[in-house]
């Protein structure tokens, strides 16, 4: 075999002085030579079809195409594995290869080092081919987005510990409200292994929350990191990432880059945030606009009390003049037929019998007198309740005997069992004039 390239277009004239005769190997070697040495590294352009995947190798093997040639390709799987986009019949392709023969069918074809999609870069071709994937699924659907709790008690970060990001969340957390509990876990938010730690602490976080009581459970997690180029943000458009922040049962705030950029986790999260440190305020209000809300509650609540008093109090009124006139009318209703009886009596003459039914009108005016008169005691003692109880149920009156309502801190809500308190909780106590704070210390469940 040949060690130099030979030369096979010589003229008829050298191949009659110097006879040469070639096996099938021979030759077909010296054209791999020929074709090797004389094309070398080169960029085709073409469009892809019969694409396929050798399962047991993971190699790709693709025809280039245009109106009138065809040219095999292949690309093997140590190489393959940095494409990030899907290679589909019919997309238009610039490969960068070398031209090689395959001898036992004399085949030439390229073997490809890369491969880019044509007219459009190949991170974001691979975006939107994702992009189209995940939406179908309903992985950015509306209805499967969870509201952000309100005033979280504990919260869970997923970035780097070395990064810029945390940096801002923990600075914006720390201004707004001290008393929050934040676990972070650090990952590598960029390169080789990203996109699988971010996915595992998404997990993570998640399984921890299965193994803690409600009262102890991370309430929200905020994923991100700070700005940088597509490369850098790439982990963020990762399918495993995407698929984690989908399965999470905590609501998600995504917080990746600035503004302008947009990620498929900002897609899949609950809630996208701009930047990492507008992902801090979105999950904890300033502790000085919730002082601000609870005085404003309290002051609503003292309205309410006092509104009830005089609506009670107006109402007792109106219940007790409407009984006084009731009790008049009856007594001149009755009067009333007293003088209509007089007068048939009157008409009715003989004496006997006019005194006869003057007796019995006598008799029975004393009655309805009696009568009346147990009726205005009646209502008159019914009244008298009525008022006790409304007194009696009056918030500012049970608070003048030196009852008090407690509150949990700094929630505010009204404490009526002691399993919703612990050692260590601050409750505050209101009285009829004033209120005070207080630390729990113990607790009997019992009673």
């Amino acid at each position: 075999m040949s060690k130099t390239t030979p030369d096979l277009f010589a003229s008829q004239t050298d191949h009659k002085q110097d006879k040469r005769v070639y096996t099938v190997s021979e030759i077909t070697q010296d054209i791999k030579l020929i074709l090797e040495n004389a094309f070398g590294e080169v960029w085709i352009e073409g469009e892809v079809s019969n694409f396929r995947i050798h399962p047991p190798s993971g190699h790709f093997y693709f025809s280039l195409k245009d109106q009138s040639a065809v040219l095999e390709a292949a690309m093997f799987s140590r190489l393959n594995k940095e494409v990030k986009f899907k290679i589909e019949n019919g997309l238009k392709v610039i490969c960068f290869g070398k031209i090689s023969t395959y001898g036992p069918r004399s085949q030439y074809n390229l073997i490809v080092e890369r491969i880019e999609p044509k007219g459009i870069g190949s991170l974001q071709l691979a975006l939107e081919q994702l992009k189209a994937k995940l939406e179908k699924e309903g992985l950015f659907s509306v209805e499967h987005k969870r509201p952000i709790p309100y005033l979280p008690a504990k919260i869970g970060v997923v970035t780097s510990l070395s990064g810029a990001a945390v940096k801002d969340i923990l600075k914006v957390l720390d201004r707004r409200f001290k008393d929050i509990n934040i676990i972070i876990n650090s990952v590598r938010v960029q390169g080789e292994g990203a996109k699988e730690e971010i996915a595992q602490a998404i997990k993570d976080f998640n399984h921890m929350n299965e193994d803690l009581p409600v009262s102890e459970r991370i309430e929200v997690m905020i994923v991100g990191r700070g700005g940088g180029s597509i490369e850098d943000l790439w982990a963020f458009n990762e399918e495993i990432v995407a698929r984690a922040i989908y399965s999470s049962k905590i609501p998600v705030i995504s917080a990746v880059g600035h503004e302008r950029d947009t990620t498929i986790a900002d897609l899949v999260a609950d809630v996208r945030a701009a930047t990492p440190s507008v992902a801090a305020e979105l999950v904890i209000p300033r502790k000085e606009d919730l002082k601000e809300r609870v005085n404003e509650l309290s002051d609503d609540l003292k309205r309410s009390f006092l509104d009830i008093s005089l609506n009670f109090q107006e109402t007792m009124d109106a219940f007790g003049h409407r009984l006084a006139l009731g009790m008049q009318n009856l007594f001149k209703l009755n009067v009333n037929r007293l003088d209509s009886a007089q007068k048939k009596l009157a008409l009715l003459n003989p004496a006997v019998l006019i005194q006869q039914h003057g007796m019995k009108m006598a008799d029975l005016a004393r009655q309805i007198h009696v009568r009346l008169g147990h009726f205005i005691e009646l209502r008159q003692a019914e009244f008298n309740v009525a008022i006790e109880k409304l007194s009696s149920l009056s918030p500012l009156n049970i608070l003048a005997r030196g009852y008090s309502i407690t509150f949990k801190m700094p929630q505010g809500q009204i404490l009526k069992d002691t399993k919703f308190i612990k050692i260590g909780d601050t409750i505050k106590t209101k009285l009829r004039l004033g209120e005070f704070l207080s630390q729990i210390t113990e607790v009997n469940k019992n009673g």
